[in-house]
């Protein structure tokens, strides 16, 4: 037990679910023995409540931070900022800055709101469109976040959402009375989405770009003239995606351009900043409907972001963090073919994630994050590139990585047992209640 598994349980009994993102649940890497807590973090590195450091080649704070913990040129700035005050009776003018180099990067747009979390700015981009449309049905593919709007899905049918977000979630809490208001669509799938728009009275079409695939036969193309032909507002969630192969949205790769587009994550270097840019016709309708918060208003968000798109423009994060994940998608194919391992990658390179194959493979899973965190590696099955990632890094990870394979490769042959080398429970893959 170390200090952090201690805190936990104390966690667990204070905070229901023990942590506030699902995401960071320590069962959904290591249950019992994940460390749990950090005391400080820099550039790729992590050290828990004992002093233990880790490189992280895992999530890297759900993919927040793809100049690295605590860039120095960014806190610099927030520094600043708490220095000289973060919150007054006045607005800071930074959210006007930083809504004119939105606008910069998106010429296509016209206008800027802002929020502090992905949530928000996803509910957010709905009650504005269906302001604009005048219509209630959205159409949705992807990941959105945890709102009503969006759960209401599983009251449609219960596992909606398992193909978007997490099997198993429950929409308990949620208003019955917004069953069938949004119907989900499969990805590269233009004949369903056709359907829903001619079952339903969709007045907004709300995906994201890319996830585990790119689009075929010109997807994104078709279902920007179905949206344009039905008057439909066309979202694009680039929420998590946004400033990782681009200085801007995903979609640029694809010359297809929406009515409204969502950035988070990245925007703000760890700290709390998101925003939807979109065209003025449709975010004028933000005035016709009250979206409004105090903590909106603060001045670190802004200000952050303003200097971590200064430092992603200057070195060109996006190019760096797709190379450093080409080449972990490449190691962990290599390696996993030297093993005879079969495993399934998937993901933009600076967001990749692999699977290992068979009935057993949350427990392979899990023991690679047992044995990686004895050789100081925060490590899973899935990669999210940052700038101090460097090849020095990613070879030590592959060097530690290799025995890691041999053994798992020496089960899948029968010559070991995997439940006899797990020393604690099998992670979680998805949504399950915690006791």
């Amino acid at each position: 037990m170390n200090s952090g598994q201690d805190l936990y349980r104390k966690a667990k009994t204070l905070i229901p679910g023990g942590t506030m993102l699902l995401s960071k649940r320590p069962e959904m890497f290591l249950p019992e023995n994940w460390p749990s807590y950090y005391s400080k973090a820099k550039d790729c590195d992590v050290w828990d409540l004992d002093g233990n450091k880790y490189t992280d080649m895992s999530i890297m704070a759900i993919g927040t931070n793809t100049l690295g913990y605590g860039n120095d040129e960014v806190d610099e700035v927030v520094m600043n900022v708490v220095r000289t005050g973060n919150m007054s009776t006045f607005n800071c003018p930074e959210e006007v800055y930083l809504a004119e180099k939105l606008i910069e990067l998106n010429p296509w747009a016209d206008m800027v709101r802002f929020a502090r979390s992905g949530g928000e700015i996803n509910a957010i981009s709905v009650r504005i469109a269906r302001a604009a449309s005048g219509r209630d049905d959205v159409a949705i593919c992807g990941y959105h976040g945890w709102h009503d709007w969006y759960l209401s899905v599983n009251h449609n049918q219960h596992d909606g959402l398992d193909g978007h977000l997490l099997p198993g979630l429950n929409p308990t809490g949620v208003p019955k009375n917004l069953k069938n208001t949004v119907h989900p669509f499969h990805y590269n799938n233009i004949e369903e989405l056709e359907q829903i728009i001619k079952e339903k009275n969709i007045g907004v079409i709300k995906m994201e770009v890319v996830r585990n695939m790119g689009p075929e036969d010109n997807f994104l193309h078709k279902v920007r003239e179905i949206a344009t032909k039905n008057n439909i507002v066309l979202i694009f969630d680039e929420c998590t995606s946004g400033f990782r192969e681009t200085f801007g949205g995903i979609f640029l790769k694809y010359g297809v351009e929406p009515d409204m587009a969502i950035y988070g994550k990245t925007l703000g270097n760890g700290y709390a900043i998101t925003a939807v840019v979109g065209k003025r016709e449709v975010m004028e309708a933000a005035q016709k409907t009250f979206i409004s918060s105090t903590f909106w208003t603060e001045r670190i968000g802004p200000a952050a972001a303003i200097k971590a798109l200064e430092v992603m423009e200057r070195t060109k994060s996006w190019e760096f963090i797709t190379e450093a994940g080409k080449k972990v998608q490449k190691g962990w194919q290599n390696l996993a073919d030297s093993h005879n391992i079969p495993i399934a990658i998937s993901g933009i390179p600076s967001l990749s994630t692999y699977s290992f194959q068979g009935e057993d493979a949350l427990k392979y899973k899990t023991y690679l994050t047992q044995e990686m965190l004895k050789k100081g590696f925060l490590a899973s099955t899935n990669f999210y590139g940052c700038l101090k990632h460097s090849d020095e890094i990613i070879n030590s990870y592959f060097d530690a990585l290799d025995s890691v394979y041999k053994t798992i490769s020496e089960c899948i042959k029968g010559e070991k047992d995997i439940n006899s080398l797990l020393e604690g429970p099998v992670c979680h893959a998805g949504f399950k209640r915690l006791n």
